[in-house]
């Protein structure tokens, strides 16, 4: 009996050991990506591709209430692997479909939480998943990212701050700042995505997806200045108006938790994706792969578009019998304007209501009649409205006007992604569904999937877009441009707003409230409606401005804002961008550069074998280094064998449409 009793504690302390160390491999289906699992008394994780270290051993861990830490000493209750190979539609997107493929591991421990591993081709991506029996609070979580170099990140960091005492409420729009790992801004946050550069042109963005009643992730230096850590906004418990013209909810007090949520439950993913050319980050679907499928079972009803927008350019027409402004005639003008042009929508930006309470009118603005006369020329209506009007009465607001005949609404100013907030976008996306009402997220986190969950969410802002440069002069907004292609665009569509009529070059810029301007050619602002994803495009300048300059016009309104397929034919991060996309059998393309003048040469090989096609082409005139307006208008036959040449001025841009 004694030595049976010897023989099973040898046993258990053998097994308690063998669970205590355990290591698990995942590569991707291509065999180049290869990620390592490490369960000891923490869990890590580690990602090489190919011969380099992506990522070091950084460790994970979900900490509930009553101190209960979901990776501390963990104990493998069972794994499983799976190969997936499927795809799936996606009609409001840049292309039609999108291939779904990776390996996947699941790992069950002790404690009812399991953690799910899935390794694409282009990157890696893990989350938590509990299955309490009971709601549980979540107090914290533990992202680390280490790396084996002192790297250097393009870091968007948290700067416009809406409570300077607290750093979680921003307008999330900031330029990338280039800097080592090390050399982390000082007093502040970054919030995703962001990049690392790698040797060996190599390249890395960090993501997260399906944020869905959670907080959105921050991140800062740790303390070995080797990587990064985590960091969320507590959850709310106390708020008051404040922030610009009193249109947020400032937080006065925070609880010690996240969020309390369900026992039984998915967590966002943690995604890095990788490339081994830039090109292809500006083509990636890392985040529609992640995302929970559609909740909207019929989108029939779901329209894509352009919309003529009235903010940017201050209600600034003229030539006109009548006094512009925020009134009845001024938005007929716009009406016009959308329907001689076949742009589907106009937006009424604020001013048309009290800012407070939408359901209050200016009486300056028939609604009533602006609906019906944009109905008669095929031009319908999205309102603007500030998130807390909306939110303090979200379905009495969207019954009303949906039943007036309002399309949308632009909502505005949320500035915030704590778990309250995050659960207030969802309640917003869904109800807007129930009556048919697509939305724009103005004043947004960046997108995280919902895209894809609530189709009828066509765009989100969280950029700095052409409405924040026009008062910008030191702001060096091409190398911008030429930026978020590769790195903010990736989590999703972008409300940047481009169209700007007026244009300049870096010596000639200045703010204007009432005549804006924008940094660069005519040429760059006509390749941003290809190269921007958007499938609620702004056209920012004013009616005026667009009908004095038609030829441009007439090339912006033939561009659709959801694609078949879309193909990254080269770029560099910061430096330039090219990029063509497919609808049907047309093809458009958009090309833009830094500041830097540069040679480049378009191959046309993306085109179908054996076809002619006529280009009708925008490039950048002799003088548009002087005069930025300049450009020069061409037809000319290519086919899949073409290669042309172009010169693009600094600031500058190429713009196509084949068919």
């Amino acid at each position: 009996m004694k030595n049976t009793f010897i023989l099973f504690c040898f046993l258990f302390l053998n097994i308690s050991f063998s669970q205590k160390k355990q290591d698990f491999i995942l590569k991707s289906p291509d065999g180049k990506i290869e990620v390592k699992i490490a369960v000891n008394d923490k869990i890590s994780w580690s990602i090489s591709h190919e011969k380099d270290l992506i990522l070091a051993p950084s460790e994970m861990s979900l900490t509930l209430d009553g101190n209960s830490v979901l990776g501390k000493n963990p104990v493998v209750v069972n794994s499983k692997k799976e190969a997936i190979n499927s795809s799936f539609e996606t009609p409001l997107y840049k292309k039609k479909s999108v291939q779904n493929n990776y390996n996947q591991l699941v790992l069950k421990f002790k404690n009812d939480f399991s953690i799910e591993y899935r390794v694409f081709d282009d990157g890696a991506a893990y989350r938590f998943i509990t299955k309490k029996k009971k709601d549980i609070t979540v107090k914290s979580e533990e992202v680390v990212l280490n790396f084996d170099q002192d790297y250097n990140t393009l870091m968007p960091y948290v700067r416009d701050l809406r409570n300077p005492k607290d750093q979680f409420i921003s307008s999330f729009e900031s330029h990338y700042e280039n800097k080592k790992i090390s050399e982390f801004s000082k007093d502040t946050l970054a919030f995703l995505p962001f990049l690392i550069d790698y040797k060996n042109h190599k390249k890395a963005v960090f993501l997260e997806a399906d944020l869905e009643d959670y907080p959105g992730l921050f991140v800062t230096n740790n303390k070995t200045k080797t990587g990064f850590e985590s960091r969320f906004s507590k959850y709310p418990i106390q708020e008051t108006n404040g922030g610009f013209n009193y249109l947020n909810k400032l937080i006065t007090e925070r609880a010690d938790y996240l969020v309390k949520t369900k026992g039984k439950r998915t967590f966002p993913w943690r995604a890095i994706v990788i490339a081994e050319n830039d090109a292809a980050l500006a083509n990636n679907d890392m985040i529609q792969k992640l995302a929970e499928p559609s909740k909207i079972k019929d989108i029939s009803w779901i329209k894509p578009g352009k919309v003529a927008w009235d903010w940017w350019n201050d209600w600034n027409i003229y030539n006109v019998d009548f006094k512009a402004g925020i009134n009845t005639q001024t938005y007929k003008y716009y009406i016009d304007f959308a329907s001689k042009n076949k742009v589907e929508y106009v937006v009424l930006d604020e001013g048309w209501s009290v800012e407070t309470d939408i359901m209050k009118h200016n009486p300056n603005v028939d609604l009533e009649a602006l609906i019906a006369y944009a109905k008669e020329r095929n031009v319908s209506i999205i309102l603007w409205a500030s998130w807390m009007a909306i939110n303090d009465k979200t379905e009495a607001v969207f019954d009303n006007y949906a039943k007036l005949g309002v399309k949308g609404f632009k909502v505005d100013f949320i500035d915030r992604d704590d778990a309250k907030m995050v659960n207030s976008v969802y309640d917003i996306a869904q109800k807007a569904a129930n009556h048919k009402l697509i939305i724009d997220f103005h004043g947004m986190y960046k997108p995280t999937g919902i895209q894809r969950t609530y189709p009828n969410i066509l765009n989100f802002e969280g950029v700095k877009g052409l409405e924040n440069n026009k008062w910008t002069p030191n702001d060096d907004v091409p190398l911008y441009d030429t930026t978020i292609p590769f790195i903010r665009m990736m989590a999703g569509p972008m409300d940047y707003t481009p169209g700007a009529m007026r244009n300049a070059t870096k010596s000639e810029f200045k703010p204007s409230h009432s005549t804006p301007m924008s940094q660069g050619t005519r040429c760059h602002q006509l390749a941003l409606y290809t190269i921007f994803e958007a499938p609620l495009q702004m056209m920012a300048d004013s009616p005026t401005a667009f009908m004095k300059e038609q030829e441009s016009t007439d090339f912006i309104a033939k561009i659709p804002t959801t694609f078949d397929e879309t193909v990254a034919l080269n770029g560099e991060v910061g430096k330039y961008v090219s990029i063509a996309r497919r609808k049907g059998n047309t093809w458009y393309l958009g090309t833009i550069t830094n500041w830097d003048s540069r040679d480049i040469t378009i191959d046309f090989s993306f085109l179908e074998k054996g076809k002619k096609f006529q280009a009708e082409i925008f490039s950048d005139g002799l003088n548009a280094d002087k005069a930025a307006t300049d450009y020069k208008k061409e037809t000319v036959t290519v086919d899949s064998t073409t290669k042309l040449k172009y010169r693009l001025a600094g600031g500058g841009g190429l713009a196509m449409i084949i068919k």
